[in-house]
């Protein structure tokens, strides 16, 4: 196979037949990311199938596998004889080679994860609160770091390479909307969150918009087959992320499927609490979990308990078919706008609530666009999404493990130590 089809660059030597200092450093260690990438892409995979994945030369390739190995970052199979010559040992992750945390803020939770190198939450933490204060969060992530450490014995803990920060970006915007009071929303604008967070923990820490990590690990960890889908994440604010070709798509400034803020038409007399609507709204003001929380306060309840206890979905009844009602007449217009840009292969939908609200919010969708006009739009899928409530705070963690051992054309994030 051609290493340069798949993004790899061969081996290059200098003009002098040797590899200068730096050079050779360099392309040393993009080969072990590219070796890491592609075993966890495949789960394992034994030295031969490595260089011919790579154009790497056998000799090559074996360096780099006992470099990892003694590492402790990947682990060997039995051997496997095939019909000649020598048995193959297949190579995959440790997944106690490496592990990281990962920090969700969001504007009714904040919650804490240590994730190892296959992507599985070891353990985690978390808080409700009304809206999201700065100390308050700080506090939590400086009380909770040793405990979630804690889950892994303390040579383990030596291991954990970074803090990952999913968030949303302007934290400081729609302030009114959660009911939050101004000034104390408007210290996320002063606040250098990762240099505190840096000062907190004494790990590198990357950064990402949250609804941009939550379709990072829908696309890395989870079972989404499609490589080119529009992907929207149902929060307290609804937002989203763009996969084309297999690669999360970020955009010139980083703020590519800021799906919340796409236009939708309103409905005569669709509404919150009898409140009639016209003319266009953006999509944050039906597919978001905090336009349920107005209908739930109107009808006298509280709208928070559905961060604290996720039964309390089931008990909604008529409120929760309204919203639902609401919220895919939303989604459906977002993707049949979205479709209009570029031919997605399917449209997928999470979001911080139960698997059965999802799987009724995803039906709610696709009968809501076949009542749209699509002439013109190639076709697409609408599907559920794979990693459920945990999607944000599993892409974060994910931040650290691309940018110490992983090949990540994606560009989420710049670090920061």
């Amino acid at each position: 196979m051609d290493p340069q089809a798949e993004g790899v660059p061969p081996e290059i030597p200098s003009s002098s037949g040797r590899m200068r200092g730096s050079n050779q450093s360099g392309l040393r260690a993009h080969n072990e990311r590219t070796v890491l990438s592609l075993i966890r892409q495949h789960g394992e995979l034994a030295k031969a199938e490595i260089a011919r994945r790579t154009g790497l030369s056998a000799q090559t390739a074996s360096v780099i596998m006992r470099a990892l190995e003694a590492e402790e970052l990947v682990l060997r199979d039995k051997p496997r004889r095939g019909r000649v010559g020598q048995p193959s040992i297949p190579m995959r992750l440790n997944p106690s080679g490496a592990f990281t945390f990962g920090l969700k803020i969001g504007r009714r939770s904040v919650e804490l994860v240590l994730m190892d190198f296959l992507g599985v939450v070891r353990s985690r933490e978390r808080l409700t609160y009304a809206y999201p204060d700065v100390a308050l969060v700080l506090d939590f992530v400086r009380e909770a770091q040793p405990r979630v450490a804690s889950a892994i014995e303390a040579r383990l803990r030596l291991r954990i390479v970074g803090l990952g920060v999913a968030m949303p970006y302007e934290m400081w915007s729609w302030a009114e909307e959660i009911g939050a009071p101004a000034e104390r929303m408007d210290a996320w604008r002063q606040v250098d969150i990762v240099a505190e967070l840096i000062a907190i923990t004494g790990l590198p820490v990357n950064l990402a918009n949250d609804a941009t990590a939550a379709c990072a690990a829908e696309n890395v960890f989870g079972t989404t087959t499609s490589l080119d889908y529009v992907y929207f994440f149902v929060g307290a604010f609804v937002g989203g992320g763009i996969v084309m070709g297999g690669d999360l798509v970020t955009g010139r400034t980083a703020n590519a499927g800021a799906l919340g803020s796409m236009p939708v038409p309103r409905a005569a007399r669709e509404g919150v609490a009898g409140v009639r609507l016209d003319g266009f709204e953006q999509l944050i003001n039906f597919a978001s979990i905090h336009v349920l929380e107005k209908m739930i306060a109107a009808e006298g309840g509280d709208p928070l308990v559905l961060w604290k206890d996720a039964g309390a979905w089931d008990e909604l009844g008529t409120v929760l078919d309204h919203w639902l009602g609401i919220a895919a007449r939303g989604l459906a217009y977002a993707i049949v706008s979205a479709s209009a840009v570029y031919d997605f292969e399917c449209a997928v939908i999470d979001g911080g609530f139960p698997e059965n609200v999802r799987a009724r919010l995803v039906e709610a969708t696709q009968r809501a666009m076949v009542r749209l006009r699509r002439q013109g739009l190639t076709p697409l899928d609408i599907r559920a999404g794979t990693m459920g409530a945990s999607a944000r705070e599993i892409g974060s963690a994910s931040l650290p493990f691309f940018a110490r051992f992983l090949l990540d054309h994606r560009g989420l994030s710049a670090e920061a130590a």
